[in-house]
């Protein structure tokens, strides 16, 4: 045999690989919608085929089956037991992260309302896998995601609280946080820190004060998993604006999105630092106009950058959007990055002033509700991408699609 590098090896491995998906049952979580199948019709070639497993110690073969792509590391497992001890085994797990960190963020896309099945878009292989969540999970909870892991909060009693790691499928429950109560809004948001693995999760509430429409009681709760406590970090009546359902957690401050209250559709940014956990003035000190007047606002954290993508309404129906836009907080100004091309606006069809958008690392994905199609944009490239189109299919007019984009990693669990 030839000497060959451990990466050299891989387009090997997975050509080798495709006679065994027909015999063995993928891992659950990895269901390839259009699997790669490889069949060789040519007897003598597949004579001269050596087994890895007669050639290869453990050490090698772990170090090839580290560069394949996360879906191709779950089906390696379902080759045979010792491909599954290997890709199963913690050490494993650890060592294949440092491969791993140039995977593309991938995007969960629920069918309907009331199921946790769904599918899985990875942009890198352009291929759907369908995924099953956590049984309990629907599209009308909650959900946060950072490095790996996924904070889902249900949506009725909003006192069920879970963190996952969506690919492994470990998952951990946490307590309700003393004294939180009932709201009328809810806005959810995950940090993970890359070293340690440890994460905070915030929660902000907002609660109109009986007999008073005008005035919101706002509330921010923390949870630290390295303490496993909640702290209520600050409350405060609003004057004028209330909280809503969009909030992040970037370069240690929690960014949340303030709305008007008197039929306006003005937007804000507060900007607070958890470090500090100030309790007074918040929004007198720590506000940011919105950079335009939007319909639509989604936050999320890309590289420790705030970006913003929001629907730009129409003059005459704000409750119609013209166009979408992405902006980047530099310090307390906007800084446009792009405006989505009319072509693309386009091919989402009717689109209203409400649409799903999450993102993280360099890639963003932009889906409407009405329909099962989804857009990606590159941050660093600028370059605008439709996905492989998906499997799923609208069943009726009135049918709804939401998602939510998640970082796929094998090391990391709550």
């Amino acid at each position: 045999m030839t000497q060959m590098s451990a990466v050299g090896l891989v387009p090997y491995l997975t050509r080798f690989m495709g006679p065994w998906s027909n015999y063995y049952h993928y891992h659950p979580v990895f269901n390839p919608v259009e699997s790669d199948s490889f069949s060789d019709t040519n007897d003598e070639a597949n004579q001269d085929m050596v087994s890895l497993d007669s050639i290869l110690p453990d050490d090698l073969l772990e170090r090839i089956l580290a560069y394949l792509p996360i879906a191709s590391i779950f089906r390696a497992g379902c080759v045979c037991k010792r491909w599954h001890e290997i890709v199963s085994s913690r050490r494993f797990l650890w060592n294949s992260s440092s491969h791993v960190l140039s995977q593309k963020p991938w995007y969960f896309m629920f069918t309907g309302t009331d199921e946790s099945y769904g599918y899985a878009y990875d942009p890198a292989l352009r291929k759907w896998y369908s995924i099953d969540l956590p049984h309990f999970v629907t599209s009308n909870w909650f959900i946060a995601s950072s490095f790996g892991l996924v904070c889902f909060m249900n949506n009725d009693s909003r006192s069920d609280l879970r963190v996952c790691n969506p690919i492994t499928r470990c998952i951990k429950s946490l307590v309700e946080p003393l004294g939180i109560g009932s709201s009328d809004y809810t806005a959810l948001a995950i940090s993970t820190d890359r070293s340690s693995h440890s994460y905070n999760i915030s929660i902000v509430k907002s609660k109109l004060v009986p007999d008073n429409f005008y005035q919101w009681d706002l509330s921010i709760h923390i949870y630290d998993s390295k303490t496993t406590m909640w702290v209520t970090a600050l409350t405060e009546v609003l004057n004028g604006w209330r909280a809503g359902d969009e909030s992040v957690i970037c370069d240690g401050f929690l960014y949340f999105l303030l709305y008007s209250i008197g039929g306006s559709s003005s937007h804000g940014l507060i900007k607070y630092n958890l470090s500090s956990c100030s309790s007074h003035g918040l929004l007198k000190r720590n506000f940011i106009p919105a950079p335009c007047s939007l319909t639509c606002g989604r936050l999320m954290n890309l590289k420790e950058r705030l970006v913003m993508v929001g629907g730009i309404g129409k003059q005459d129906r704000c409750d119609i959007i013209k166009g979408i836009g992405i902006w980047v907080l530099n310090g307390i100004e906007w800084q446009e990055v792009a405006k989505m091309p009319h072509k693309y606006f386009q091919g989402f069809g009717e689109l209203d002033d409400v649409f799903a958008s999450s993102g993280t690392d360099d890639v963003i994905y932009i889906q409407s509700y009405g329909a099962p199609v989804l857009l990606s944009f590159d941050m660093q490239h600028k370059q605008w991408k439709w996905a492989q189109k998906g499997p799923v299919t609208k069943r009726f007019p009135l049918q709804l699609f939401t998602g939510f984009c998640f970082e796929p990693r094998l090391e990391i669990s709550p």
